[in-house]
């Protein structure tokens, strides 16, 4: 079966444009995850931007000031409409998703994933931010 995972964007980025994946390398949160990923052997890997919805890791991108967790319930639930139907093109259902997001980057976007009939999991749910460090530090070289 085939593995994507999903990271949400960080408050923490560059302040020049470059690409996503780069973009939120300040935050060590990102980096720990961007590891787990990489070290679990995900078959792709895909960012949550408050302000761009999904990204590849390679599109180039500009800085930015916006967060899910100030906004709407209306716009949290447009957001996840647009990042549900990119998602959507770019995979099968056959697919497991993890998603290494909060709550509210979740919670729109993960019913309509699993109505879809992707598998979805949730590793860091209910973890603190420490915690989620100390699990992923336990998981990765």
């Amino acid at each position: 079966m085939k593995r994507i995972a999903l990271v949400s964007c960080t408050k923490q980025k560059q302040n020049y444009p470059c690409e996503a994946e780069e973009m939120y390398v300040p935050s060590t949160l990102f980096k720990k995850i961007t590891s787990y990923i990489y070290e679990s052997n995900f078959d792709e890997w895909y960012i949550l931007s408050a302000k761009y919805g999904l990204l590849k890791r390679n599109m180039i991108i500009s800085p930015y000031n916006l967060t899910l967790l100030t906004m709407k319930a209306a716009d949290r639930k447009k957001w996840a409409d647009n990042v549900f139907e990119n998602l959507v093109k770019e995979l099968s259902p056959a697919v497991d998703v993890y998603f290494f997001a909060g709550e509210k980057y979740r919670q729109y976007l993960l019913p309509q994933l699993e109505k879809a009939n992707f598998k979805c999991y949730v590793p860091l749910k209910g973890m603190q931010i420490g915690e989620q460090l100390q699990f992923l530090n336990s998981k990765i070289k």
